[in-house]
């Protein structure tokens, strides 16, 4: 199989060839990430953010101060978390080996959860009148930017064309 300007000695495995798997070659590689770029994570982030700081302050002229400081501290149980996970596996992005990038990926996913779940276990200490609906609230809603994110990303890569 030594098709499509693959380097000599290149073979593919059987099991990959039953599979219709082929592999790319670097130009088809380039051109693939060209076309599905990667979400950034420092503007996931950011957007989470500014979505924390909007629902915190909707709910604090909505509800008052009670419920705008429940939302942000719900907002920051998900904010914290992410930076740690975004700046662990920064660490770990020239590893090579894909045994050590999952690795990483899953401990530091769990070093992401179990923070997650100590900020929310602790909420009741540090924030004062807490309102468990506006932190839920604030929460999910910052929580669900990475969807959001998604989805846009998807829609400016693939536009929908309407006849």
């Amino acid at each position: 199989m030594h098709s499509r300007n693959r380097p000599s000695g290149f073979e593919a495995s059987d099991e990959a060839a039953e599979d219709g798997f082929q592999a790319m070659t670097a130009e088809e590689a380039q051109q693939w990430r060209l076309r599905n770029p990667q979400v950034s994570a420092q503007r996931v982030l950011g957007l989470q953010v500014i979505v924390a700081v909007v629902v915190a302050l909707v709910l604090f002229g909505w509800f008052g101060q009670a419920a705008g400081m429940s939302a942000a501290y719900g907002s920051f149980a998900v904010i914290v978390p992410a930076l740690v996970l975004a700046r662990g596996l920064r660490r770990r992005s020239e590893a090579r080996d894909p045994a050590v990038v999952l690795l990483s990926f899953v401990v530091w996913e769990a070093v992401k959860v179990m923070l997650t779940v100590a900020l929310l276990l602790l909420a009741p200490q540090l924030v004062p009148a807490l309102n468990w609906l506006a932190l839920v609230l604030g929460f999910v809603v910052t929580m669900k930017v990475y969807l959001v994110a998604a989805w846009l990303l998807s829609r400016r890569q693939h536009p929908t064309v309407i006849n």
